[in-house]
């Protein structure tokens, strides 16, 4: 009889649920993430696009753009206490109905251009002449040439860019 009792006092084990069902329920919920994850993915993604080619008419001659060496030489810089000589090479750009008076003034004021840019240089610091992309240089290079050439009647600048190729110090002291 004890035997019978604690039959009794024993609760009965719960029966287990088949893992099939867990399974077939986490694989359902997982199907129905990526059909939403196709369709969103889907809705969102751009178009094919293609580039339509454009018929340029003929441009006006004197609007054209030519380069003009302006200086190519060497100054000296020592605002680091040690003297460094600086390879500068300063190219204009210039549109075509400006190129004869731009190659005229660097014809007959060729030494005074020499003298500005080289004030420029030597009164620039070290770290501004080495900058990656040379901004105050070319910022106080284009500021010159700008009250060196002037403006046309239309108030346009005669000179479109200023472009610095080559502008390498090497010690001068070696």
């Amino acid at each position: 009889m004890a035997e019978a009792q604690e039959n009794q006092a024993a609760p009965e084990e719960p029966k287990k649920k088949s893992p099939i069902v867990v399974i077939g329920a986490v694989a359902a919920l997982m199907l129905i993430e990526a059909v939403g994850v196709y369709v969103l993915v889907g809705m969102t993604t751009a178009s094919d696009s293609y580039a339509d080619e454009i018929e340029l008419g003929e441009t006006d001659p004197d609007e054209q753009i030519s380069e003009v060496k302006m200086i190519h030489d060497r100054f000296q810089n020592r605002t680091t206490g040690r003297v460094w000589q600086w390879e500068a090479e300063i190219v204009l750009k210039v549109r075509q109905k400006h190129l004869e008076r731009v190659n005229r003034i660097l014809e007959t004021r060729a030494s005074e251009i020499k003298e500005g840019i080289g004030k420029i240089i030597a009164s620039a610091l070290d770290r501004q002449l080495s900058e990656p992309g040379r901004t105050t240089i070319d910022r106080q290079v284009t500021a010159y040439v700008d009250e060196l050439f002037g403006h046309d009647a239309e108030g346009v600048s005669r000179v479109d860019d200023v472009l610095i190729p080559t502008l390498t110090g090497n010690p001068a002291d070696f």
